[in-house]
């Protein structure tokens, strides 16, 4: 009997056909067209199994799925899932831990890159027809700079291993220090949270979003670092108040920020980020790499695939059992 997995995400044709390339024997799989729960509501009541990229999957759309015994994240942050819905169903809910924690690593560096030398703002000056220099705001160098990196999970740990190359000084901050012997093999020192933000040139954000972490970078955090500082967000958009990060860019509190990850995604016509000349602005693009598609989705079938055998799926991928 063939079973259902659909693709909560509204993605197209190409992709689902590359999906289909990769679907274990025994599964076929549909996916979304449209946003909002009564779309995805009407999609996941005939599925087995569900998948959600980046849309949110609230416990309306949990119950409309009857006969759903699993549902996987394609990537790792699982705050936008209803956890406690799923647990009350007995749905399963696991995620590809790590996965894309070099993807992401990478286009952090690409993001401190373009906050520090100010490489977008040259960039749409060309193409609006300005040859100009950067006026106002020095470009600075990566190099040799103290770069502080909140959450030190897989991604921040690969970050700092992409630094090295830099010659930077890292610290980081994370709810539990790691060993000396960590510390030591990737160059990197633990530091409370008010001495990061004081010490930083650059401030990196890789930390979940958890009440704990909601609001965490706020305008008392964004006075505390040096005026010449950037902010980099490729974690959640909950994690900054955004609001208070619009006022420190126009108020030069910090010398620049990129952001990936927002509060409202897709990002609001109305946000308040829009428009600032010291703000580098992507639409969640961070663990985008088509070397990591087959990989990725390869892991996240197998899961389904022990789900559908009656096996356990990894402990480091599981997030409700």
């Amino acid at each position: 009997m063939t079973e259902t997995i659909v693709v909560l995400d509204a993605i197209s044709e190409t992709v689902a056909k590359r999906l289909r390339a990769l679907l274990p024997e025994g599964f076929s799989l549909t996916h979304g067209t449209a946003l909002g729960d009564d779309h995805l509501a009407e999609i996941v009541a005939g599925a087995d199994y569900a998948i959600s990229g980046q849309v949110p999957v609230s416990g309306t759309v949990l119950r409309a799925g009857k006969r759903l015994k699993l549902l996987h994240k394609w990537g790792v942050g699982v705050d936008n899932l209803d956890l406690g819905t799923a647990r009350e169903l007995g749905i399963k809910v696991a995620r590809t831990t790590g996965s894309n924690a070099v993807a992401v690593a990478e286009f952090t560096i690409g993001l401190m890159l373009c906050a520090l030398r100010h490489i977008p703002h040259g960039h749409f000056g060309l193409q609006q027809g300005r040859w100009q220099s950067w006026r106002g705001r020095s470009p600075f160098l990566l190099s040799g700079k103290t770069v502080g990196l909140v959450g030190f999970g897989a991604i921040g740990k690969a970050v700092a291993r992409l630094l090295s190359g830099f010659g930077c000084t890292i610290l980081y901050n994370k709810p539990h220090r790691l060993t000396g012997g960590e510390e030591k093999a990737l160059g990197a020192r633990y530091a409370r949270l008010p001495d990061l933000l004081a010490r930083s040139d650059v401030v990196s954000l890789h930390c979940p979003l958890t009440p704990a972490t909601n609001g965490l970078i706020n305008r008392a955090a964004l006075a505390s670092m040096k005026p010449t500082a950037v902010l980099v967000n490729v974690a959640r958009g909950g994690v900054v108040a955004e609001q208070d990060l619009a006022r420190a860019l126009r108020d030069g509190v910090i010398h620049a920020a990129a952001v990936d990850v927002y509060e409202i995604e897709p990002l609001p016509a109305d946000s308040p980020l829009l428009h600032i000349d010291n703000l580098t602005l992507t639409p969640h693009l961070g663990a985008m790499a088509a070397d990591t598609f087959a990989p990725t989705v390869g892991r996240m079938f197998e899961n389904i695939a022990r789900v559908s055998r009656g096996e356990a799926i990894p402990a480091l991928d599981v997030v409700v059992d």
